[in-house]
């Protein structure tokens, strides 16, 4: 399952995570909310989940269920 930026990075957008990714997958412009995981090219390394300082990072399976609509808005980015 590929991982999940949600709720925390919204309006944060740190990019430590994007510095860590072995992949190049998680992308986000200057006037966009937050940062985006592309679900097709996540390896599920968790480098980016360690990386995160506001945990906003999450395992598909582990998103907690408030934050479940941002699976789509990551998904969705990539469309």
């Amino acid at each position: 399952m590929p991982h999940v930026i949600a709720q925390p990075c919204v309006d944060v957008k740190d990019k430590a995570c994007v510095d860590v990714c072995p992949v190049d997958c998680i992308h986000g412009k200057d006037d966009d909310k937050q940062l985006y995981i592309n679900p097709a090219d996540c390896i599920d390394c968790t480098l980016c989940v360690d990386a995160c300082p506001v945990t906003a990072i999450f395992a598909e399976e582990d998103l907690p269920e408030e934050w479940t609509e941002f699976t789509k808005i990551n998904a969705d980015y990539f469309s």
